[in-house]
């Protein structure tokens, strides 16, 4: 095997902005920021918006969420003329 041909496999925190939740894990991912975790260690930090704690099928709740407006890009797109 190649040295110095993989990613830095690491453990970071993926902090959900919709509903405040975060968690550690591994991952490859990197980032310029840094968050300080209950261990008292500082991880890099990925910002998600959707997670277990905010998914609509792990809470219940009928929460739509469109970030990129893909719906009206549709709409744009193929509506009728």
């Amino acid at each position: 095997m190649r040295k110095d041909i993989h990613p830095e496999y690491r453990d970071v925190i993926f902090f959900d902005t919709s509903s405040d939740f975060k968690f550690m894990t591994k991952s490859t991912m990197t980032s310029e920021e840094t968050i300080k975790w209950e261990d008292g260690n500082e991880y890099p930090v990925i910002k998600i918006e959707v997670s277990s704690a905010s998914h609509p099928f792990y809470t219940g709740k009928k929460l739509f969420v469109d970030t990129a407006g893909r719906v009206e890009k549709f709409n744009k797109r193929y509506r009728q003329k």
